[in-house]
Parts: C-alpha cells; sequence; structure tokens
C-alpha cells in the first residue's frame, strides 16, 4: 500500500503579501467587518483584499500561516477572506540569532515543519541568503517567492505560485 500524497505547503505572510504597504492612498479599502473588535480593530485590515481568499483556497496546496500574527490570523483575517482556520507555525526562540548570519528568522523554522514536504513560502522578507540557505538543506521542492510589501500579491504573483504548484511533486529544481 503507498502513502498517501500530501500536498504541498503554502507559508503565508500577513504583513506585506496580504496587507500591502504602499502609499496610504495608493490602496483601495474594502467593505469588511462593520465591527472590529479585539485585534481585528487593526485600520490596516481594511487593506486586505477579499479577493485573496478564493485564490489562495483554489491553488490546491495547504494554505498555513507564517507569521507574527500567529493564531490572531485565524482570527482577523482568515473570516475577512472567507479562509477556514488554517495551521500556524510557531516561532521557536532557538532561531532568533539567524538574523544576525543574514538568514531570515522563520527560514529554518518553516524548513522544519514542512519536514520535507515540497512548499512555498510568500513574505516580502526573503533575501538571496534565505534561498541559499533553503537550497543547501532542502531535498525537495521550495519556492522562496517575495511579495513587493507595497503593492501586496498580485496576479503575477499567483501566476507564479500557480506555475510552481504545477510541478511541485514533479521534483523539478525550483
Amino acid at each position: 500500500m503507498t502513502a498517501p500524497v500530501q500536498r504541498p505547503l503554502l507559508f503565508l505572510d500577513v504583513d506585506g503579501p496580504l496587507i500591502p504597504f504602499g502609499r496610504p492612498g495608493g490602496h483601495p479599502t474594502y467593505e469588511l467587518d462593520p465591527e472590529p473588535r479585539g485585534a481585528a480593530s487593526n485600520p490596516l485590515l481594511t487593506r486586505l483584499n477579499p479577493e485573496y481568499g478564493p485564490r489562495l483556497a483554489a491553488l490546491g496546496c495547504e494554505l498555513v500561516w507564517a507569521t507574527t500574527w500567529m493564531a490572531d490570523a485565524n482570527e482577523c483575517i482568515a473570516p475577512r477572506l472567507g479562509l477556514p482556520e488554517l495551521p500556524v507555525v510557531t516561532w521557536p526562540e532557538a532561531y532568533e540569532d539567524d538574523e544576525q548570519g543574514g538568514l531570515h528568522w522563520k527560514t529554518r523554522a518553516l524548513v522544519d515543519y514542512a519536514a520535507g514536504r515540497p512548499f512555498a513560502w510568500v513574505d516580502d522578507e526573503i533575501t538571496a541568503a534565505d534561498r541559499a540557505w533553503v537550497a543547501a538543506h532542502v531535498r525537495d521542492r521550495a519556492l522562496l517567492h517575495r511579495v513587493d510589501p507595497r503593492q501586496g500579491l498580485t496576479d503575477a504573483d499567483f501566476a507564479a505560485l500557480e506555475g510552481w504548484l504545477r510541478t511541485a511533486g514533479q521534483g523539478l529544481p525550483a
């Protein structure tokens, strides 16, 4: 009996990819929950594009929050995008010193979480150091996709993810 095939993971950062930081007047605001509460009252949430949810869900991968929002992403972000509750990466303190060597503090934690599964990581802080480290330490396919934090996810970003996911299980280099 063969083991079931696991879908690739898609690690999602919130600030930058889902909540863009461009010019204040440069992004539309969207009609969301009229009575935000707690962490949901963050004024930047008006920058969430409700079209992201269906587009992310249609990618056919396992979505995972990889953000400092942690569990708040399930409370504040997921409902506004029409997404179900998603798994959340917890950030071990053991990797806090990685930034001193140029590696993003999320990089090793995401590779550990993936545990050999193909994964894409969408973030606005990915660097060449992260790409080099992942290339040297990950045997399976990985896509580190940097999003322009001024724009957030664009059609081109979704096209890049869709293209990578079409080949993610075939062992081709990312």
